[in-house]
């Protein structure tokens, strides 16, 4: 995968900042109270998190909307290839960003974290009209739409810039209060996690 594709950036509240990694247009919304998520048919992603925030994070994937994500994404977890990787970019009241399966490793050199992803190559973009809405799993890009390949951020609140634009992957239906405390990142930086992120120790599929 060649570094052009694997530059991404943020735009960050007004300021329309472009920042390095993979990005998500940035409109913080309010963290408003977790309702109950019904859990639909397909997978679950279960991720097991510790740092700051210590606990397991239920995602039911929706391969009916995102046939070619949800595939990705489950053979990723079953390679192990989510195992150790860190939450490198968190944005308070808008997201938490994580899987990048090559420079995002928790036992390695973080300075490119954000900027890698797997070897399986990148996905033809496959948005939906669900909104981005609290718990909401989406895959990051970089400016091509058809460009997201491991990397995906969970929604602390609503951002309705983002809808129609990335493809979503998923929902959070158990762990939203472990989600909340994930360890938030530097604001100045565009919310990059520079010491200890939190760590995805176990990522696996459950099957329904």
């Amino acid at each position: 995968m060649s570094r052009d594709n694997l530059i991404f950036g943020a735009l960050f509240a007004a300021g329309l900042a472009l920042m390095g990694g993979y990005y998500v247009s940035t409109l913080p919304g309010a963290a408003d109270a977790q309702t109950p998520v019904e859990d639909g048919p397909g997978p679950n992603l279960e991720i097991d998190v510790a740092g700051e925030a210590n606990g397991t994070i239920v995602i039911d994937l929706l391969p009916d909307v995102a046939p070619l994500h949800v595939e990705q994404i489950t053979t990723l977890a079953r390679m192990d290839a989510y195992d150790n990787v860190v939450f490198h970019r968190v944005i308070e009241g808008f997201m938490a960003q994580t899987g990048d399966t090559q420079f995002g490793r928790a036992d390695g050199d973080l300075g490119m974290a954000g900027r890698g992803g797997s070897d399986l190559g990148t996905i033809t973009a496959e948005f939906s009209d669900i909104p981005y809405e609290r718990g909401i799993v989406g895959m990051a890009r970089s400016a091509s739409p058809d460009s997201a390949n491991s990397q995906f951020f969970i929604m602390f609140g609503p951002a309705p810039s983002l809808n129609g634009q990335y493809t979503v992957v998923g929902r959070v239906v158990e762990g939203m209060d472990v989600v909340d405390t994930i360890k938030r990142g530097d604001q100045g930086r565009n919310g990059v996690v520079a010491d200890t992120p939190d760590v995805m120790t176990d990522v696996r599929v459950v099957e329904q």
